[in-house]
């Protein structure tokens, strides 16, 4: 039964199993003891095909490590990798000593780095080599050429006051750096104890993991969540899919966000799922040739990973009948692709998902067996034990039907954004009602749909991304007076960022050059594909910038652009 005061926008979830009161180590070793020689995690790159009784060995050595190089509960220990098991043996490992796993975008730069390592005073970081074009270690150097001249462990930086120990993965050394393997064997007798020891002293409510998430304005804030938040999370979504022990996840989104780590390792763990994990990006090819060997039943995305699965030119080679369910979320889902996924992938159980960090990040779920129309055109109802409601700009809930701000209350909402009680309490109001920034509109049944956003957040193929945040990175460009960012739509990604740039008196830059300022500094996605050079911005009569006219002007500008390069 859901309840709802009648013909008002809000909704509580209703729920047929209780919440969990654990810790992810807990749960973890309760699993194991259950499903000792079950397949646990499959890393299909790496050649990793563990049993819940070898992975939890393997989160031990690590967890153990980290005891004997001073990782404390409460320390900050940062995760800079694309999706390798070295990931997951950090998410489990800090859980069961209570350390708080900070997630490093595998796309940041030094700009980027730099901050989120001190926003939230990281003791140490474990991270890859290096990444596609990202050269993890060089990046680290350059912000602390301290590393060629100090021990492991010993770091003291003038970049990073509170960073000592930086794990680098793979078997080279790198001067002042340890190597993962070498500290998951350096823990002994008396570390195992203190693990031991430790589980009894740790508690659901202790914040364990920070994502850093933007907003709108300013830099971004650490989102910080519990082991009660992101178990149940990823509890209630299992629920959601019917996952069971039988099922086998594919995961091809990356572990860094909640959709990996909640949505697919949480849920995994909570119900002694397999988590199979393709590749360390996504890669269509190598998802589609992991579902048919691994016989997975499952399959997480955005709708650009479906889309381009879907489009794969040896699709249909593949053998994918042993799909049943997966999640779709990150943007909305085309009726055509949803239909397709559900003929040609068998994914007749195929769920969609919407909430966002602070929520651990979901608030809404279709049930597998909802309408189509509902599927394509809704995010769902709101999820088990949390409640909703939308409100108009007085903070009064709506009538069903009518547009306002989506609001969420219940066990996944936050604790806070790290160290930033003024940014919190602007988020969370006095009544725990965390408030989305996104408009949505309840109907009778109590689906919701999203249908624009208060806080003009940029989705690029299921990427968040910021315009202040790259707004005020072009700002220290020497000839940018003033820039507005924006996004455009994009018929591959959703949409596009786009920048209007008013350049200093006397000062020129063509495109290009923006573009090259930007490169290997900001994140790749989030580098403005679109460049106009301005002298003036549409205002309203006080002075506030419109960037709703500047969209509509972008779009008809190159819709002019595009007609005029077609051929008679």
């Amino acid at each position: 039964m859901t309840l709802r005061p009648q013909d008002q926008s809000y909704l509580g979830g209703s729920a047929s199993q209780p919440l969990l009161y654990e810790t992810i180590g807990s749960c973890f070793d309760r699993i194991a003891s259950k499903y000792p020689d079950k397949e646990a995690v499959v890393v299909k790159h790496q050649d990793i095909r563990w049993t819940f009784k070898e992975y939890q060995a393997q989160v031990d050595a690590l967890a153990t490590g980290l005891l004997k190089q001073g990782i404390k509960a409460g320390d900050r220990v940062g995760i800079w990798s694309p999706n390798r098991i070295e990931w997951c043996l950090t998410q489990f490992a800090t859980a069961k000593i209570g350390a708080i796993m900070v997630c490093i975008n595998p796309a940041y730069r030094v700009v980027e780095l730099e901050y989120a390592l001190n926003k939230v005073e990281c003791k140490a970081i474990i991270t890859a080599e290096s990444f596609k074009t990202s050269q993890y270690l060089t990046m680290l150097q350059e912000l602390a050429p301290e590393l060629s001249q100090c021990e492991p462990g010993q770091l003291k930086s003038a970049k990073f006051p509170h960073l000592e120990l930086i794990i680098r993965m793979g078997e080279d050394k790198s001067p002042g750096m340890m190597n993962f393997a070498d500290v998951c064997q350096s823990g002994g007798a008396e570390e195992t104890a203190q693990l031991a020891s430790l589980a009894a002293t740790l508690q659901p409510d202790d914040a364990i993991n920070i994502q850093f998430t933007s907003g709108t304005t300013g830099s971004p804030k650490g989102a910080t969540l519990t082991h009660f938040n992101i178990l149940n999370n990823g509890f209630q979504v299992a629920e959601g899919m019917r996952l069971t022990d039988i099922d086998r996840l594919c995961i091809p989104v990356p572990l860094y966000h909640c959709f990996g780590m909640v949505m697919g390792n949480l849920a995994c763990l909570s119900q002694g799922a397999t988590a199979v994990f393709p590749s360390d990006a996504f890669d269509p090819l190598s998802v589609l040739q992991t579902i048919e060997s691994e016989k997975c039943t499952a399959l997480h995305g955005v709708p650009t990973m479906f889309i381009a699965e879907l489009e794969t030119p040896e699709f249909d080679t593949f053998d994918l009948s042993s799909l049943r369910t997966g999640i779709m979320a990150g943007g909305p889902c085309p009726a055509e692709v949803m239909k397709r996924l559900i003929e040609k992938m068998h994914m007749s159980e195929i769920t969609i998902m919407y909430g966002q960090t602070e929520t651990s990040p979901v608030n809404h779920m279709t049930a597998i067996d909802a309408p189509i129309d509902k599927r394509c055109e809704t995010v769902g109802k709101v999820g088990p034990h949390q409640e909703i409601k939308i409100i108009n700009e007085e903070g009064k809930v709506v009538p069903l039907g009518e547009k306002g701000e989506l609001c969420c209350r219940g066990y996944s909402v936050m604790q806070g954004y790290w160290n930033d009680p003024e940014k919190t309490a602007e988020t969370i109001d006095a009544a725990n009602w965390l408030h989305s920034g996104d408009l949505a509109i309840m109907d009778e049944e109590g689906y919701v749909q999203i249908v624009g956003r208060i806080k003009d957040m940029i989705i690029r193929g299921g990427e968040n991304v910021y315009p202040r945040e790259v707004e005020e990175f072009l700002y220290t460009h020497p000839s940018i007076q003033e820039v507005q960012v924006f996004g455009i739509p994009h018929e591959k990604y959703g949409e596009e960022v786009c920048a209007w740039v008013q350049l200093r008196d006397g000062e020129t830059a063509t495109e290009d050059d923006i573009k090259a300022y930007c490169k290997d500094k900001i994140t790749h996605f989030k580098v403005p594909r679109l460049v106009r050079f301005v002298s003036e911005y549409p205002m309203t009569v006080t002075g506030k910038i419109q960037k709703f006219k500047m969209r509509d002007s972008m779009v008809e500008m190159l819709e002019k652009e595009s007609k005029e390069t077609q051929p008679a």
